[in-house]
């Protein structure tokens, strides 16, 4: 099916305006279709033709002014609309739409744990065309209006207010204006926490069987909702925009969230069945903060195109880990975006498929092209961007410029041209000489000190390796007289890079560590000067603050990705310095490079079992440190490394037995799980305990965790069975395919799975052409063979994606993977002893 250009969507907006969408979807039809009844009011500007878009399963009729259309000149997902007159139409479509297994469109959900059944629309880019009818861009904004008919016994939630008149019928309030994509509707018997705050109803929903994990959040979440909406609107000066605000937990969600106005939807994973850590109960509420800023960044004001997606995801992103540490208790949350988010803008820069913060229009021809910029240089960096802006022009000027911006193009589409025109007025600074320098350029620069001592002073110079602006903090510290593995600050202080002048001397002797970009409040690779680097391998985790302690880790992590630090090293770091770390975001970014990167890819698998070993040590001494129960979370993170590092099933086949780590925690199911799951490639399972686990957790997660499993499950049949289940079946739900592929390519698996390499290309090539981008996705980033980390796979690899056409999301996924087993090869060449 043809996809929107750019040059479509200027001409049809430039042709159209879009007043009201009636809309009455049917969802008591059956199981695979749903009816939905569109009506279309607009105007066009001058005579001429259109179209109008939508991917029915069938179009059983239209009429333009009350005159029937022919369905069959339907083409592909376009229905054209010929020899419109100038002023107003009315466009009325009839059709049967599918439901989606693949979190795309209409989802469809049936519960395991109960038999319920739950539905949720997910449309955004392209996805309102397999709801209704629709002129699908977004700067085409409209009133919609939505009826529903559901089962009885079901409640329907939409983006307004909805309202029961009985016997199954729903009706939304009409929105104000709003895009296409933004529209949201999720039907079906939730449970539902509902309150009022500022006047407006606030609620949040999930289904039955997580009523109880809900119930025993709902104050906490409720809380962080409140506190976020009120330092919002300390902050904006436009009111929250919309009638109400619903919060719902839907099952099979491949994002974290969307961002529909008063209908918020979030993937249920964040209603916990088992314990968390305070860590990830900091995600869930920096997604709730997120969340909260798109309904004025990307639902008020919304994009005119897709080249500008950054505008709603980076600022959404920034204001979510800013306003999260003003307004609620989780107060260290840059930590753990400069060692998690940050990382991952770090590794998306340095791939082929970079490209700026804010790309130039002509790089996002199409939709296809704008989808594959959800990545994290569009979310981590774009708010590394924002923060770095910040903190050159000052919060008070920022939010001066940002609520002008909102005036100015409230319930209207916006540009990157209009935003920084609107800071600019709000300010003296050259705030389109720094948009140049840091959004429509790519890459990441890398600063490197050189620190010099004479005469009882120091100096600083730092090389940089990069073109942009940056605003930095320098950490000074010396060693801690007392305690001689500690180290002090002796002081902090801001320079510009590049200085532009010559470097000014500072007194006392050098310090024993010079960090810089401390604070971390730009975005650049750091290096440590010759001196540092002793200190900080000795010293790390005697640096009191936890934020600098994460720049130091990433500065290690880009070594070893860059070819500059052993492997070996970081991990011997990590074992001597995790022990005795005491912010949690930090052990769990550090204990996850050191896993999945270093002892799965980058050394090779003479030194894994090394790698292993050392990992088991280190987070036993974690479990050990953690008997007191002062520290669950810590516990519980050393608790999960330990089982996915163990290379004998011993321990955890007593944990199994006993039901619990000894000294706590007892096993819930996601540990119950992860450990059948290490037995399984471990070859210290069957199918018939992993049966006997389902029995004891039916549910939805229990079913995933049953299909990684069996993946997982060392033996030539287990395989050809998950691969037929991927690739040769279109059965599996979106999850269902994550997690089979999540079990099949294991390291310790390498001679089994060698076959399977070549046969991953054309499968994943068939399969992403069957069944869409989210699939594809899936398939590019879960069911790749990341740990097949040779020259011939790389070679393989390069020649396929040469010769082969495929889906635009697929070969994305396919240019990055490739790229990072690249990388891996280059260092395992760099660094011969570590294996």
């Amino acid at each position: 099916m043809p996809v929107l250009t750019r040059d479509e969507a200027q001409t049809r907006a430039q042709f159209l305006d879009v007043h009201r969408y009636t809309i009455d979807l049917d969802l008591t039809t059956g199981d695979e279709t749903f009816d939905s009844r569109t009506a279309i009011r607009f105007t066009a500007r001058a005579a001429g033709d259109t179209f109008v878009e939508l991917k029915p399963a069938t179009l059983r009729s239209v009429t333009l002014d009350g005159q029937p259309l022919d369905p069959e000149t339907l083409d592909g997902n376009r229905l054209a609309l010929k020899g419109l007159t100038a002023g107003e139409h009315e466009l009325r479509i009839d059709a049967a739409m599918r439901y989606s297994r693949t979190g795309e469109g209409m989802h469809r959900f049936t519960d395991p744990s109960d038999g319920e059944t739950y539905l949720y629309t997910q449309l955004f880019m392209e996805d309102v065309q397999r709801v209704f009818a629709a002129f699908d861009q977004p700067d085409l904004k409209s009133v919609f209006e939505i009826t529903v008919t559901a089962p009885e016994g079901w409640t329907v939630l939409a983006n307004g207010i909805t309202t029961d008149h009985g016997q199954g019928r729903w009706t939304a309030a009409p929105t104000p204006l709003i895009s296409t994509y933004l529209v949201a509707v999720a039907a079906g018997p939730w449970h539902s926490v509902r309150t009022e705050h500022a006047g407006l109803p606030f609620a949040i929903h999930c289904r039955q069987s997580l009523a109880p994990y809900l119930d025993a959040d709902a104050e906490e979440i409720l809380d962080i909702t409140r506190a976020c909406y009120d330092r919002y609107h300390e902050k904006f000066e436009e009111p929250y925009p919309f009638d109400s605000y619903d919060q719902a937990f839907v099952p099979e969600f491949n994002a974290g969230a969307m961002e529909n106005p008063g209908l918020v939807t979030f993937r249920d994973d964040f209603i916990y069945r088992s314990a968390v850590t305070d860590t990830e109960r900091q995600t869930r509420a920096m997604v709730i903060a997120h969340e909260m800023a798109h309904m004025w960044f990307g639902d008020l004001v919304t994009l005119r195109w897709w080249d500008d997606i950054w505008l709603n995801e980076s600022f959404a992103e920034y204001m979510g880990y800013q306003t999260l540490t003003e307004a609620t208790r989780f107060t260290d949350t840059w930590t753990d975006f400069g060692i998690v988010r940050k990382a991952w803008g770090y590794d998306a820069d340095q791939r082929p498929s970079t490209h700026p913060v804010a790309p130039d229009p002509d790089a996002v021809p199409d939709t296809a092209s704008a989808m594959l910029n959800f990545d994290g240089i569009s979310y981590a960096k774009g708010a590394s961007a924002l923060r770095q802006l910040v903190t050159w022009l000052g919060e008070k000027d920022f939010l001066t410029g940002i609520n002008l911006h909102f005036a100015r193009h409230r319930f209207g589409n916006a540009t990157l041209a209009d935003f920084i025109d609107s800071l600019a007025e709000a300010t003296d600074r050259d705030v389109h000489s720094w948009a140049e320098a840091w959004l429509r350029t790519t890459g990441v620069d890398t600063l490197t000190p050189a620190v010099a001592e004479s005469d009882g002073s120091w100096r600083l110079d730092i090389t940089q390796d990069g073109s942009r602006p940056h605003r930095i903090a320098v950490g000074a510290y010396d060693r801690d007289p007392v305690e001689g593995g500690r180290l002090v600050l002796r002081e902090r202080f801001e320079i510009d890079v590049p200085s532009g002048e010559p470097t000014t001397a500072r007194p006392g002797r050098r310090p024993a560590l010079v960090v810089l970009n401390d604070g971390d409040l730009s975005y650049a690779k750091v290096r440590l000067d010759e001196d540092s680097a002793e200190p900080a391998l000795r010293s790390l985790s005697g640096i009191p603050d936890p934020l600098t302690r994460a720049v130091v880790w990433n500065c290690l992590r880009d070594m070893v990705r860059d070819g500059e630090l052993e492997p070996t090293a970081y991990l011997e770091t990590a074992r001597a310095h995790l022990p005795a770390e005491s912010d949690l975001a930090v052990v769990q970014g550090v204990l996850a490079f050191a896993g999945t990167q270093i002892a799965d890819r980058y050394l090779t698998p003479g030194a894994r079992p090394a790698a292993l070993a050392l990992l088991t040590d280190l987070t036993r001494d974690l479990i050990r440190r953690t008997e007191d129960g002062r520290d669950p979370g810590l516990r519980l993170t050393a608790v999960r490394h330990f089982i996915d590092s163990a290379s004998q099933p011993n321990a955890l086949r007593d944990w199994l037995g006993s039901g619990s780590v000894p000294g706590g925690p007892d096993l819930d199911p996601e540990l119950r799980w992860r450990i059948l799951a290490r037995l399984a490639v471990l070859g210290a399972t069957d199918e018939n305990e992993i049966a006997a686990e389902l029995d004891r957790d039916p549910s939805a997660t229990g079913q995933e965790g049953a299909a990684r499993c069996r993946a997982s499950l060392p033996t030539p049949e287990a395989k050809t069975a998950a691969w037929s289940r991927l690739f040769d079946s279109d059965d599996l739900s979106n999850y269902l395919f994550t997690a089979t592929a999540q079990g099949f390519w294991r390291p310790e698996q390498t001679d089994l799975l060698r076959d399977y390499v070549p046969r991953f290309y054309p499968s994943a090539v068939a399969v992403a052409a069957r069944r869409g981008p989210a699939i594809a996705e899936a398939a590019g980033r879960y069911a790749f063979p990341v740990h097949a980390v040779d020259a011939e796979a790389l070679g393989l690899g390069e020649d396929f994606l040469r010769d082969t056409e495929m889906i635009p999301a697929l070969r994305r996924k396919l240019v990055d993977q490739l790229d990072d087993l690249r990388r891996a090869l280059a260092i395992r060449e760099a660094v011969p002893l570590s294996g």
